[in-house]
């Protein structure tokens, strides 16, 4: 079986889908691993480490994806490097089919088996395969730092001679991978942490923390059973309004990563919101890729809205490209290995599987996720 790596193409992406340690794994279990030329230069990893761990250099992407029967990347193919890869040839990548439903109908135009890593189910067994707590941990981790260097002033509480200085109060918007790692990094900074998610398992996590925990009191049921948050009723959605509203006013950074699968973000920040918090105060707005939780977020810039700088974050988890690429890579590595068969050596899928059917798009010519069946 012939796994290739070719190097990213989307501007800016640093990542890259396998690295020496997962390919020593590979090339153990029986796979002729390739990757293309300067594929981990992002992730400071050059070609001869990677030709240490087994695998073959390709001199560019055709050469590279030629014959291959598994392709791992990090992002979505351009339709240039869809034509280089054979028919029957399995995908594996963040897709992001909700953003693009008529990239779906290509990969089952060109007949490859297209896995979307994000729709990951949540699951025990899975969750050494789950990109997108992998990622979002550390985009979570990444997104403190980022307030830091652009608010004025320092997290931590410092007593000096000349005075004492108030700890910084940061406040999360939603209590996922990436907020739980916010909470514990600005609390690491020394600020003071608050937390609010429409799910109250979440209470006891913000806590542990060291975080308080801000919520409408409701009996409805916000938790999906997938790990995932459902959409709030419109009473809940008014009431929660008003006490952020009356919360935020108070905070120097506010850090929103709320998603709903197949959904835009919905709005946690208003611009009424903005217009009341204090000068020199940031939002942080991880939902930015998605609409962003705050109607002033712009992707990818740094703008600055009544005294307010908020910040539309894109893709943080490229920023810390060394780390990000060893966990991406481990998630396919322990994807793939249950595929592979032990005497064969070659691809033995199980399509009845639920981690199959949770993440594969397309399979011989056809779109199979449920979600996109019919799509255009």
């Amino acid at each position: 079986m012939r796994l290739a790596v070719p190097k990213e193409r989307l501007e800016g992406e640093t990542r890259v889908a396998a690295t020496p340690d997962t390919i020593k794994k590979l090339v153990a279990l029986g796979v002729e691993v390739v990757v293309e030329t300067g594929a981990g230069a992002g992730a400071r990893i050059s070609d001869e480490d990677y030709k240490a761990a087994g695998a073959s250099i390709a001199a560019d992407e055709a050469s590279a994806l030629k014959d291959a029967d598994v392709i791992f990347k990090v992002r979505t193919p351009g339709d240039d490097e869809l034509a280089l890869i054979k028919r029957g040839a399995m995908l594996v990548a963040i897709l992001n089919p909700y953003g693009d439903n008529a990239q779906v109908q290509k990969y089952a135009a060109a007949g490859i088996n297209a896995f979307a890593m994000e729709f990951m189910p949540r699951i025990s067994r899975a969750q050494s395969m789950d990109v997108l707590s992998s990622q979002s941990n550390l985009a979570g981790y990444k997104a403190v730092l980022d307030a830091a260097s652009v608010f004025p002033r320092a997290f931590p509480m410092m007593m000096t001679a000349a005075g004492t200085i108030a700890p910084a109060r940061v406040f999360v918007m939603g209590v996922g991978v990436a907020g739980l790692q916010a909470i514990a990094t600005a609390k690491r900074l020394g600020a003071i942490v608050s937390a609010t998610d429409v799910r109250d398992a979440t209470r006891e996590q913000v806590q542990s923390l060291g975080g308080t925990f801000i919520m409408v009191e409701t009996d409805e049921v916000a938790d999906t059973g997938t790990g995932y948050a459902k959409e709030m009723s419109e009473d809940y959605k008014r009431r929660q309004a008003e006490l952020v509203a009356e919360h935020i006013k108070k905070q120097d950074v506010v850090i929103t990563t709320a998603l709903i699968p197949g959904r835009p973000a919905p709005v946690l920040v208003s611009e009424e919101m903005v217009k009341s918090m204090k000068p020199g105060a940031v939002i942080i707005d991880l939902a930015a890729e998605r609409g962003g939780n705050c109607p002033l977020s712009e992707l990818g810039k740094t703008v600055v809205k009544y005294g307010v700088t908020i910040v539309g974050a894109e893709n943080l988890a490229q920023s810390l490209p060394v780390d990000a690429s060893a966990l991406y890579s481990r998630n396919l590595l322990n994807f793939i290995t249950p595929l592979i068969g032990k005497e064969s050596k070659a691809l033995e899928i199980n399509w009845e599987d639920e981690i199959i059917t949770g993440t594969a798009l397309t399979r011989d010519g056809a779109v199979v996720h449920a979600a996109f069946k019919g799509a255009n």
